[in-house]
């Protein structure tokens, strides 16, 4: 077959780590890879919740293992990436899914919650890929996380948004010097329900009519909606893609209203 024809959506084989992939966001990712048949390592720092997730990864097929991450010691991601290493004996697919937040307004923020959020968001983003990316084999995926916040004003989150557009620059950065070894994109969710906003989020509130009056699509999506598109841009069907965004918003960022 020819090396260009075109290959399909799956990550069936791949060896994949999902940093922050036990809860919200990114465990939904690591379930769904495992259910497309690749082997998956889910890691934070919440021993109890690693636990958990891998064994809900084991009962869908996948190998896996135990190991709890900080994504702010690069010590730690060095132990990560070692036991991956060893389980998997290589690496194709890294998610940086990973996150914090704090709602401050612009001029309250102090210094704390500023370096919190950013030492987590996009520091962390770059101790994954330094950390990572040398071990991954040729033509692997990175995919980071970023958020509309990256480009929408939103009330509260200075430091959140700052860090996300810091994740996408620095997700084309990293797609530029690694190529063409290795691909590097992003994708910027929109409002999903997960376990942590379910609240926040339920049918009924202020906050979730503006949502659903703001977005094309009517509603808000289930975390399990993401899945697809890190399936395809950790595919050998994007093997030509490389420095994009990929907003998975049910198209809040495109209404005006």
């Amino acid at each position: 077959m020819d090396e260009h024809t075109p290959s399909p959506v799956t990550v069936d084989g791949k060896r994949a780590i999902v940093v922050g992939g036990t809860s919200g966001l990114g465990e939904a990712i690591a379930l769904g890879f495992a259910d497309d048949g690749a082997d998956v390592i889910a890691t934070s720092r919440d021993e109890s919740r690693v636990a958990d997730t891998a064994a809900a990864l084991a009962d869908r097929g996948a190998e896996t293992t135990r190991v709890t991450c900080d994504v702010t010691d690069t010590d730690s991601l060095e132990a990560v990436r070692d036991a991956t290493e060893e389980t998997f004996g290589g690496i194709d697919v890294v998610v940086a899914s990973q996150g914090a937040i704090s709602r401050e307004t612009v001029l309250g923020i102090g210094d704390d919650d500023w370096e919190m959020v950013t030492d987590v968001a996009l520091d962390g983003v770059r101790r994954v890929i330094q950390t990572f990316a040398p071990a991954m084999d040729d033509g692997g995926s990175i995919v980071t996380i970023s958020s509309l916040a990256a480009r929408l004003s939103m009330a509260n989150l200075p430091a959140y948004s700052a860090a996300k557009g810091g994740v996408e620059a620095y997700t084309r950065a990293a797609a530029k010097e690694l190529a063409p070894d290795l691909r590097v994109n992003a994708i910027a969710p929109g409002f999903f329900i997960t376990p942590q906003n379910a609240e926040t989020y339920a049918e009924g509130t202020e906050k979730r009519e503006r949502i659903d009056e703001r977005t094309p699509m009517g509603r808000v999506g289930d975390r399990e909606e993401l899945v697809g598109a890190a399936i395809y841009l950790s595919s050998d069907s994007a093997s030509y893609v490389t420095g994009e965004v990929l907003t998975v918003d049910g198209g809040f960022a495109t209404s005006a209203l």
